[in-house]
């Protein structure tokens, strides 16, 4: 059981917990963001688009509601607002990473095109610099005696 809370602890200590926290928490205030912009913005002119039609109300009627049964209704108008949230949140996202992504650039130097080693192969290179030497120095006391 130690270990299981030790574990738990360096996860949460690493900042990956902290991290997706706090992605999920701006994340809900996005999505409430993107849900008023498209509920009080987007759709009203869209409702005066196409003769005070509220989409989010649109369905396809499969049985009417009697005194024994609900209705039964496919409510395709709120897909369509639900596919526009999407669609502004997939693009407000791709604006937002396009921009880091060029502050990302520009921040790199374009003159240096080392690209940095993993430590397992830098070691391995190091341990074949040290026996190329080794290999050197035993030519070279070999041709002293």
């Amino acid at each position: 059981m130690k270990s299981f809370i030790r574990e738990f602890k360096d996860f949460a200590i690493k900042g990956n917990m902290i991290d997706m926290a706090v992605g999920i928490i701006i994340g809900t205030a996005f999505n409430n963001v993107v849900n008023t912009l498209v509920k009080k913005v987007v759709m009203p002119p869209l409702s005066l688009l196409t003769d005070d039609v509220n989409l989010a109300n649109r369905k396809y009627l499969l049985r009417e509601a009697t005194d024994t049964a609900e209705e039964v209704a496919i409510g395709y108008g709120e897909l369509i607002e639900v596919l526009i949230d999407f669609a502004i949140i997939a693009l407000t996202i791709f604006v937002v990473i396009k921009f880091i992504n060029r502050f990302k650039k520009k921040s790199e130097d374009p003159k240096n095109k080392q690209v940095p080693t993993p430590k397992d192969i830098e070691l391995l290179a190091n341990i074949e610099r040290l026996m190329e030497q080794q290999n050197e120095l035993i030519k070279n006391g070999s041709k002293k005696l």
